[in-house]
Parts: C-alpha cells; sequence; structure tokens
C-alpha cells in the first residue's frame, strides 16, 4: 500500500526499468534475509517482521506494470491484455501454494551447507525459490524488456523523453482533462472488491470449523482445495471476459459481476431451524456468555437434546463463546460450495474491468501515479476486511457480517449506477465534450 505510490510515481519520470529492478532487487533481498532469519542470537522475530515488510514494499511493482500495459495497449487491445496479466497472476496463486506443498518433502531439518551458514528445508526453501525467480526476472527486465508507448488508437509514440514530462501535462490540459469524479469512483469500487474477497479468504477456516464441525488442520486443507479451485475459474473466467467484454463492454460486465458476488453472499445467509454443533470446551471451563432470556432458552435446549460427542483429541463445533452459536441457523455446505462458484465468478470478472476501465479513463496520461493509488486502495482492502470481519464475525456472527457485506455491494452498485455514463475512455469522453461545446 505504500510502495505502490511511490514505485508508479518513480515510473512515470524516469524509465519503467529502474522501478522494476531496484523493486524486485528488494524482494530477493527480503527473501534472503528471510532464510537466515535463525542466525542472530536474538530478535529473530524482528528480522523475520523486516523481512514480511519489504517483501510486502517490493510488491510494488504492480502499479508499474498497469501502468505500462495501459500506456504499451491501445483502446482495443487493453482489455485483453489486462485479462492476459490477470490470469498470469491467478496462475502464480495456484502454482505458490503447490510448490510449497512438494517443498514440504525436504522436511523440517532439511540439508545445511555450513560455509554459507545456510538451512535447505521445508520453511527456507520457499523463500529461496522466490528469490531465484527475482534473478530471473531482473534478468528478463535487462535481456527483453523495452520501452514502449502507444496513443488510444495504438499508433506507436517514436521516442519517449521522460524530461518533456511537464510539456505532455500541458498538451492534455489543452485536451481535456481527466474526470476525477470517475477516477475516485473506480478506485471505491476496486477497493470494495478487494475488501469483499479479502473477507471471504478470511472467514473461509473459522467459518468451515464452526458450522461444518471440522478440525483445524481439515478446514485449511479444504479450504485450500477451494482456494486453487477459485484461482482455476478465475484463469477461465480471465479468458471469457476478453470475447465477452467485445460485445457488451466493461461497464455492463463490472456491473454484473457485483450482481453475482452479491448473490453469493446472499446465498450464504443462515436460514432453517438447525442450529449447529456446540464446542463445549468453553462450558466445561466455565466461561459461558452472558446472553438474553431467548438465548437462554435455546442454550438450555441445546443442553438437553446435545450432548458432546468428542471428547478426546481437538474439540470442534461452534464455540459456546461465540454467544450467536445457539441461536443462528447453520449454514449448510451447499450453501458454502455456492458462494464459492459465485464468488469463484464475480471476483475475477470485478477485479480485471476495474483497472481496465480505471486506465482508459486516465488516457494517454502516464499513469503510474494514478495506478499506484488503485493499488494501494486495493492493498488497503486486504489490510481492513480481515480486520472487520473477525470483529463482526465472532461477536455478531454470520447474519450480522454477511448481511453488511451484502449491504457494502448494494451501495457499489448505487454507485456504480449514478456514474455509470461517466465510465468512458479519456478520448471518447473529450470527443463528447467538443461535440456538446460545438
Amino acid at each position: 500500500m505504500i510502495a505502490s505510490p511511490f514505485f508508479g510515481a518513480w515510473s512515470n519520470y524516469r524509465p519503467r526499468r529502474e522501478p522494476l529492478v531496484v523493486s524486485t532487487a528488494i524482494s530477493v533481498a527480503a527473501n534472503c534475509l528471510y532464510a537466515y532469519v535463525h542466525l542472530p542470537a536474538s530478535h529473530n522475530k524482528y528480522y523475520m517482521l523486516a523481512a514480511r515488510a519489504l517483501v510486502g514494499f517490493g510488491a510494488g511493482n504492480v502499479a508499474v506494470v498497469r501502468s505500462y500495459i495501459a500506456g504499451a495497449t491501445s483502446l482495443t487491445e487493453r482489455t485483453s491484455a489486462m485479462a492476459n496479466t490477470s490470469a498470469c497472476q491467478a496462475v502464480g496463486f495456484i502454482l505458490g501454494p503447490v510448490f510449497q506443498t512438494l517443498f514440504t518433502f525436504i522436511g523440517e531439518k532439511g540439508v545445511s551447507w555450513k560455509i554459507i551458514e545456510l538451512q535447505l528445508n521445508m520453511y527456507t526453501a520457499p523463500v529461496l525459490f522466490g528469490a531465484l525467480l527475482g534473478i530471473i526476472n531482473i534478468i528478463l527486465i535487462f535481456a527483453v524488456f523495452r520501452e514502449y508507448r502507444v496513443d488510444d488508437m495504438g499508433r506507436p509514440q517514436s521516442s519517449i523523453n521522460y524530461e518533456a514530462e511537464e510539456t505532455d501535462n500541458e498538451s492534455q490540459q489543452n485536451q481535456g482533462s481527466i474526470d476525477h469524479v470517475a477516477v475516485i469512483s473506480t478506485n471505491i469500487l476496486f477497493f470494495v472488491i478487494l475488501f469483499v474477497f479479502a473477507v471471504f479468504e478470511t472467514i473461509a477456516t473459522p467459518f468451515t470449523m464452526d458450522m461444518y464441525s471440522w478440525t483445524r488442520k481439515k478446514a485449511v486443507f479444504i479450504n485450500g482445495i477451494i482456494l486453487g479451485a477459485i484461482g482455476i475459474e478465475s484463469v477461465i473466467v480471465f479468458l471469457s471476459v476478453k470475447v465477452l467484454s467485445e460485445r457488451t463492454g466493461e461497464r455492463a460486465i463490472l456491473y454484473g459481476g457485483l450482481v453475482i458476488i452479491l448473490v453469493g453472499f446472499l446465498v450464504l445467509l443462515p436460514w432453517g431451524n438447525q442450529l449447529p454443533n456446540i464446542q463445549w470446551e468453553d462450558l466445561k471451563n466455565n466461561t459461558i456468555p452472558k446472553v438474553t432470556f431467548s438465548e437462554s432458552l435455546a442454550f438450555f435446549w441445546t443442553v438437553q437434546t446435545e450432548l458432546p460427542s468428542n471428547t478426546t483429541g481437538e474439540t470442534t463445533g461452534c464455540p459456546i463463546i461465540q454467544s450467536w452459536c445457539l441461536y443462528t441457523p447453520v449454514i449448510y455446505l451447499g450453501q458454502y460450495i455456492t458462494t464459492v462458484i459465485l464468488i469463484g465468478l464475480g471476483y475475477p470478472t470485478c477485479n480485471v474491468m476495474s483497472y481496465t476501465l480505471y486506465s482508459k479513463i486516465l488516457g494517454p496520461k502516464p499513469q503510474g501515479i494514478y495506478m499506484g493509488w488503485l493499488t494501494a486502495c486495493g492493498s488497503g482492502a486486504r489490510i481492513l476486511g480481515p480486520v472487520f470481519v473477525s470483529q463482526l464475525y465472532t461477536h455478531l456472527g454470520p447474519r450480522w457480517a454477511f448481511g453488511l457485506i451484502c449491504g457494502i455491494v448494494v451501495l457499489s452498485l448505487l454507485l456504480l449506477e449514478v456514474v455509470y455514463k461517466r465510465l468512458v475512455a479519456f478520448s471518447v469522453r473529450n470527443e463528447m465534450l467538443q461535440e456538446e461545446n460545438s
């Protein structure tokens, strides 16, 4: 979130190779630091925290990547190029956990090289592999990458003069200004899209443990498979929207994706009379929560009709300390799977359409700073989403958590309705304004 605007601004005034190489080098160094975090005699956790923070800082180069794609493609090519990039990113999210699983065969002890004080095991192998990929990226940037820029019609710009930025800005002012209402609205929509997915991603494991009495190991394993399936579904969606957008346009697809997300969370709202199984460990420890009279009746009915079935090993079920477990109906597995499928359709659709529209709204001006802010909005959503849902879900339960998510998505749809006509390409908007003035 912090690095994206910084690298984006850098890419506006200097060759994009510079921020790409520097950001990737930071990630490589951070991964190496993580691999050697066992060496210091004390304060190891702070070194680990620094390593993870630097990895996040290096990841800010996504703003540079998107701004480059926006500047190197015509309007007709933009959606396809953005979708291809998103598909590659989705493949990375799928293959990452696969490689990490394969590295577990190395074991916790692994192999040690005393000469360089390196321990290669199941914990350090993934980050070292990430460092290797970063080095390969840096080599490719120098060997293959070249600066390239076209206008909205696809006409190549013969030369790129980074010192003439002020002249470019004055030229664009003469052509027309950016519609900042559309820009801010797209940032808000992108925030909501990332926020909703972060909520779903965060809540999946505790939700399935509460509703279906799964153990931690089972919940993590099955939800890992589910997220992998969503990744595969996303790749298919990314490839499909390229064709669909040519017929319907990006705005209609974005609207449809938000509707699909809304339906997905509506499906997840609890109904019926069956209550989830109660986790009894808190009852043994005399930590019964304070509940209302009607809730206490539901509690005593549960006590009389259900006996603890898991007396050994890990306790499972909905923790009794969460008072909503005593009166909130269980959300069936079929509802959850349906939501997973719908989120897997709606999220990637909205994701790629939002920053495709964003790049078209901005026009021919270098987009690094603006793309940085868009990426920062998405990162902020991934920070706030888990905090929001963990507090709301724990204290008030799924009905409130998912109900408020539905409300947020409805407000986003209303915002999209209001600004729908303004979400057009920069050149199209200027043509419309010139026609109105004439």
